[in-house]
């Protein structure tokens, strides 16, 4: 999920798009307005010219594509109008506005002086600290499984598993190992990995699909994500999938774009 400065920063873009767009709609646009005269049986319409009749030359229903050109002027023309005054208020929003600006004046604070202030928020930091230092149960490992160990001394179930978890550490990305996670009409899942956003301050899921050529694994996979949307986490939000098969496996490449996007 983008933080606030992003979404501000999406939807200046989208405006912009809109305007030229508008623009060179209105560039082709006949001159003049639209007047519409309705009764209970029918319609007529009226094109109005500047120093014209007061009430606009009559125009023919057989002539509609006048009367849509000069309706698509009027509507171009409104939205025109709101997008411009939504851009100037996007922009002078994000001119100085920073998601994290509350934080940085406490940052900025003398160390010592920060000792006898309570900040009126809790700071990332503080933040990332109780989070990682919160106890939990994972799901037990069988017996009959393989004992793979990451670099940070934690038992996962797969090779590819211990991979991701390396990149993590290397790259001081705090995680949790199979955090319980509770979907309403599912039940209690272990996904393969929790982050907590620096963004949003919420936590996104990672799951490691490796056997997507096993059928049953597929099928139970499949039902897993399903479960996920349902409960309001969707891929490329607050979920983020990676898959892998006998013959494709897990690309390192791809893991570290993932990352960078919904991580850093």
């Amino acid at each position: 999920m983008a933080s606030l400065r992003e979404m501000l920063l999406q939807e200046q873009n989208r405006l912009e798009k809109i305007l030229q767009k508008i623009a060179k709609r209105l560039k082709d646009a006949p001159q003049g307005t639209l007047r519409l005269s309705s009764s209970k049986k029918w319609v007529q319409y009226y094109h109005c010219m500047p120093g014209g009749k007061k009430n606009g030359e009559y125009i023919p229903k057989t002539n509609d594509k006048l009367i849509c050109q000069l309706a698509q002027k009027c509507y171009d023309e409104k939205v025109l109008k709101l997008a411009k005054k939504r851009l100037l208020q996007i922009k002078r929003i994000t001119r100085d506005y920073e998601d994290d600006e509350i934080e940085k004046i406490f940052l900025s604070e003398h160390m010592e002086r920060r000792k006898l202030i309570q900040p009126i928020e809790s700071i990332w930091e503080q933040q990332l600290k109780e989070w990682t230092l919160e106890s939990y149960k994972g799901k037990e490992f069988q017996e009959d499984i393989p004992v793979i160990l990451t670099d940070r001394g934690e038992r996962v179930r797969s090779k590819s598993e211990k991979i991701l978890a390396d990149y993590f550490h290397r790259n001081g990305i705090p995680y949790k190992y199979e955090h319980p996670l509770y979907l309403n009409g599912f039940g209690t899942i272990y996904p393969d990995f929790t982050f907590l956003s620096k963004k949003t301050k919420q936590e996104i899921y990672w799951e490691h699909n490796g056997m997507m050529d096993n059928p049953t694994y597929g099928q139970n996979a499949v039902r897993k994500i399903k479960a996920y949307e349902e409960n309001n986490l969707y891929p490329g939000e607050r979920l983020i999938l990676t898959f892998e098969t006998a013959k494709s496996v897990l690309d390192t490449r791809l893991v570290e774009k993932l990352v960078h996007k919904y991580l850093l």
